[in-house]
């Protein structure tokens, strides 16, 4: 354990200045404020649908959630995989890494940890700042009534099934990342593979919850609930977030094999 903590220590301060840290802070603050802002000047539009509570939250959340799960969240992890290893293929200092007086595991895991670490921050945030600028748009537009109902549930669900269903992704590029050092691969097959799994995904493919690129669209789509209980109170393991999980553990193993490799090069 001491040595994956002091692993992880290092990669905070190895990347605490680069773009994948810094944006899992401001995309959140950005997406949330322009949808905030949005809803703030066009508030009379708005009021005129007569939104019930628990629609005006689903359609205030659902506007950051459908960027994040069809776009962002895909492309930042892409990116973010790849800055994470790129760190050691710039200063060609992976075996310089791997010589350290350290557990190769830990050091392994904790480069992966990493990397899930920024997407959590990234979508926690996304989810708490929907909730404060829900209630400052309350505050703002008094004929609102977000104060009418409680969008934790739905909040907490929905992020966390985003959450699990990048990780297939995020192990996929992980690996790409590791095998070549250069930008344009990595970045390329993850651009085909989230244009590929957007568009299988939306066609009702049925096999799509197998492919990893298909799985944080999959993921938003409300599941069936019991009735009588909140439409929004939904599941968080779905078929497609087992399956993402899956991939995260078989490709987590496969990708310390292949980093040991390359360490002795």
């Amino acid at each position: 354990m001491r040595s994956l903590y002091i692993s992880l220590v290092s990669e905070f301060y190895k990347s605490k200045k680069t773009l994948a840290f810094w944006a899992a802070i401001l995309l959140p603050v950005i997406v949330c404020g322009l949808i905030t802002f949005g809803f703030y000047t066009g508030s009379e539009k708005i009021l005129n649908f007569h939104y019930p509570p628990m629609i005006l939250w689903a359609q205030y959340s659902g506007a950051a959630l459908g960027v994040m799960g069809l776009l962002v969240m895909p492309f930042y992890v892409i990116f973010m995989a790849f800055s994470v290893n790129n760190i050691e293929h710039k200063n060609d200092t992976w075996k310089t890494l791997f010589a350290q007086p350290l557990n190769k595991f830990s050091i392994y895991a904790a480069k992966y940890l990493y990397a899930v670490c920024l997407i959590f921050i990234s979508l926690f945030l996304f989810a708490a700042l929907t909730y404060a600028f829900g209630y400052l748009l309350q505050v703002l537009v008094p004929k609102y009534n977000f104060d009418q109902y409680n969008p934790t549930a739905v909040l907490v669900n929905s992020y966390t099934k985003l959450f699990l269903a990048s990780l297939g992704i995020l192990s996929i590029q992980f690996i790409l990342s590791l095998l070549w050092a250069d930008f344009l691969k990595p970045m390329g097959i993850g651009f085909v593979g989230t244009i590929m799994g957007i568009i299988t995904a939306n066609v009702g493919w049925k096999y799509a919850y197998l492919i990893p690129y298909c799985l944080p669209t999959l993921s938003l789509r409300i599941s069936k609930v019991k009735k009588g209980t909140d439409l929004l109170d939904f599941p968080i393991f779905t078929q497609e977030i087992w399956t993402s999980l899956i991939y995260a553990a078989i490709l987590f193993i496969a990708g310390y094999f292949i980093v040991t490799k390359k360490s002795i090069k």
